[in-house]
C-alpha cells in the first residue's frame, strides 16, 4: 500500500497523486459563528449551535474531504474572560487545541470586529507560531471598506497568510477557504475513513444534540450550568434504539425550568432531540429524558472528564 492510497484505499476511494492532511483549529470569540462555519465545512452537522454563549464546551473534530486532501476542524470553545473552573478548562482547551493545530483560523464576527474578546485572542495569537489564516465572518452585513478596514487593523497586530471574507450561514467564501487549506495542508496519509465526519461517539453527540435543544428552548431562562449526559444506548431486535439521558442542573429552581408547567419543556426538548437522532442514526429512536439535581457539578471532576476536559486544581 503506497502512501498516497493509506486511507482511501481501505475505503475504496480513487485518489490520483499525493494526498494531503492536517489540523486545523477555529480560534475566535464566543458566538463569532466557529460551529455554524464547522458545519458548513464538513457538509453535515458535528457540532451543537445555539443563541447562548459558550455552548461548545470540548474541542469537536469535523472532518472533509477536498481534493485530495482531509481536512480535519476543531472546533474550540470560545475564548473570553474565565470566571469559573469550567470557563478555564474551556479556555485552556481551546489554546491548547491551536497549539496542537498545523493551521490556525482565526474567525471575527465582522459586526463585532476587535471588540472585547476578539481583541485579547489576537494578543495572544502572538505566542502561537503555526500559520494563521484570517476568517471574517458575516460579511454581508457590513460595508466592504469597513471590512477592509478591519483586515489592516488585525494584520498590523498579527500576520495572517491570507484573509478570507464569508458568511458561515450561507456559505458565500466557504469555497475558497476549502481550496486554499486543501493545497496548504501537508502531504500524507489521511488520518480517517473517507466516510467518516467526526472522531464524537455517537452517545456524546447525542448528548450533544439535546443539550443543543435545551439551550433553545431555554437559554433566556435557564442557566449555564446545565449538562447532558447519555447514560443508556440499547440497540433493539427491532431495529430502533433506546436512548436514556440525564439533564444536571445545580438548584430544584432549575429543575422546574428544565421541566416546564405540566412538562411542556422537557416534553418539547424530548420531540426535538429524537428527530434529530432519527434522521442521524436513520432508525426509530426512543428517547427518555430525566432531570436530575446535582449540586455545584461544575466543580465534579468526573463532569469533566464526561466533556472531555481536563479538571483545573486550582
Amino acid at each position: 500500500m503506497t502512501e498516497e492510497q493509506n486511507n482511501p484505499a481501505e475505503t475504496g476511494a480513487a485518489v490520483e497523486g499525493p494526498t494531503r492532511s492536517g489540523f486545523v483549529a477555529l480560534i475566535g470569540a464566543t458566538n463569532a459563528g466557529k460551529s455554524t462555519l464547522v458545519n458548513r465545512l464538513v457538509g453535515a452537522k458535528v457540532s451543537i449551535v445555539s443563541h447562548k454563549v459558550q455552548t461548545t464546551r470540548a474541542i469537536v473534530r469535523g472532518i472533509a474531504i477536498h481534493n485530495n486532501a482531509q481536512i480535519v476542524f476543531m472546533d474550540t470553545p470560545g475564548i473570553f474572560k474565565p470566571r469559573r473552573r469550567l470557563d478555564r478548562a474551556m479556555v485552556t482547551t481551546a489554546w491548547g487545541g491551536a497549539k496542537d493545530a498545523d493551521f490556525i483560523m482565526f474567525l471575527i464576527d465582522s459586526e463585532r470586529g476587535l471588540k472585547g474578546d476578539a481583541e485579547t485572542i489576537l494578543e495572544g495569537l502572538k505566542e502561537v507560531h503555526q500559520p494563521k489564516i484570517l476568517v471574517l465572518n458575516k460579511v454581508d452585513r457590513v460595508k466592504p471598506e469597513d471590512l477592509l478596514k478591519l483586515t489592516a487593523a488585525v494584520n498590523e497586530v498579527v500576520k495572517f497568510e491570507r484573509t478570507f471574507m464569508i458568511s458561515a450561514l450561507n456559505g458565500s467564501g466557504c469555497e475558497d477557504v476549502m481550496d486554499y487549506l486543501a493545497a496548504a495542508l501537508p502531504e500524507g496519509p489521511w488520518y480517517y475513513p473517507e466516510d467518516q465526519i467526526s472522531d464524537l461517539p455517537m452517545r456524546q453527540l447525542a448528548a450533544e444534540i439535546t443539550r443543543e435543544k435545551l439551550f433553545l428552548r431555554l437559554h433566556q431562562e435557564l442557566p449555564y450550568s446545565s449538562h447532558v449526559e447519555t447514560e443508556k444506548w440499547e440497540e433493539r431486535k427491532d431495529g430502533s434504539v433506546r436512548i436514556e439521558q440525564v439533564i444536571y442542573v445545580e438548584r430544584d429552581s432549575q429543575k422546574k425550568i428544565a421541566l416546564g408547567k405540566n412538562g411542556d419543556a422537557i416534553k418539547a426538548i424530548s420531540t426535538a432531540s429524537r428527530k434529530e437522532l432519527s434522521e442521524i442514526l436513520e432508525q426509530t429512536v426512543h428517547l427518555f429524558l430525566f432531570v436530575k439535581v446535582r449540586e455545584n457539578w461544575g466543580d465534579d471532576p468526573a463532569r469533566f472528564r464526561e466533556m472531555g476536559l481536563d479538571f483545573p486544581t486550582s
